[in-house]
């Protein structure tokens, strides 16, 4: 019997995939636990249809995520932190992803989450720095920080 699995079948099959299983174990477990259903003509199609709508949806988060990323790596975008430093230019404490974060919404409107800004270690001196920043798994932006004595 042909199968979809709508969910993960550890040794069977994974979800969204069309397989032929024995008749007995679709029917008395994986169609009774909802973990299948039977691939006929009208699921088939049904499938398909999810699946085209499923890539248009992916291919507007892409086409967001690298319009975001022509704004945050244009030569006027920098992000200015004012922090207290020391006379070496040390500061006193750092500055954290969330710092940028908020800092980029402040001053150009633009909302990115702090877990997407991949800051190895908080900035801890003044001066210019450029922090990557994950905005899709195909689109990696540079935001330029420049932290300055306040």
């Amino acid at each position: 019997m042909r199968v979809i699995f709508l969910a993960d079948v550890k040794g069977k099959g994974k979800k969204g995939e069309v397989k032929e299983v024995p008749t007995g174990y679709a029917q008395n477990y994986l169609i009774k636990n909802n973990l299948a259903k039977e691939a006929n003509k009208e699921s088939l199609a049904e499938m398909a249809g999810k699946n085209r709508a499923k890539e248009k949806q992916d291919a507007e988060i892409l086409k967001e995520a690298q319009a975001l990323k022509e704004v945050l790596e244009k030569e006027e975008t920098v992000v200015k932190i004012v922090a207290k430093a020391g006379e070496d230019s040390r500061l006193f404490g750092s500055i954290p992803s969330k710092q940028i974060a908020d800092a980029l919404n402040q001053q150009y409107k633009v909302k990115i989450d702090k877990r997407k800004l991949d800051l190895k270690q908080p900035i801890r001196t003044l001066g210019f720095t450029k922090v990557p920043a994950k905005l899709h798994h195909e689109v990696t932006a540079t935001v330029k920080v420049q932290v300055v004595q306040g």
